[in-house]
């Protein structure tokens, strides 16, 4: 898998979250974030769901993060995603955690608290994901 093109489907735009795929696109990815409470959250919602206030806005992330946990899988599930392939799962400075993929080099060993970079990945049809890269 290149850091390039991306080899995974389209995503799929849900209810809340036409703006993040929108930042995404223009590789400036933003995050919901409460103007009651301060609370950055993920997956996009109606709500805030640290205290319920309606009233959100979108703000651009960092782009850094740690890894919290990750997979390596040896076996093809769907066709889109020829073996072998990670997982992982990222606490963003923001707060939020996302899962995605690493991208380019994977460390030696165990990947707990490596310190990554948002990149975005552009697919043969156009469309771009949020993937990670490491930064040490």
């Amino acid at each position: 898998m290149g850091s390039d093109v991306a080899q995974t489907p389209s995503p799929v735009q849900g209810l809340y979250d036409g703006p993040m795929w929108e930042g995404i696109r223009a590789r400036a990815m933003c995050l919901q974030r409460c103007c009651s409470c301060g609370t950055w959250q993920y997956p996009p919602g109606p709500g805030c769901h640290a205290c319920l206030s309606e009233d959100l806005e979108w703000s651009p992330v960092s782009g850094d993060g740690t890894i919290l946990s990750w997979a390596i899988f040896h076996r093809q599930y769907l066709q889109a995603y020829p073996a072998p392939y990670n997982v992982i799962a990222v606490r963003l400075a923001e707060g939020p955690v996302m899962i995605s993929n690493l991208e380019g080099e994977q460390p030696d060993g165990n990947w707990i608290g490596c310190h990554v970079r948002l990149i975005y990945a552009e697919m043969p049809d156009g469309a771009v994901l949020p993937r990670f890269a490491l930064t040490d």
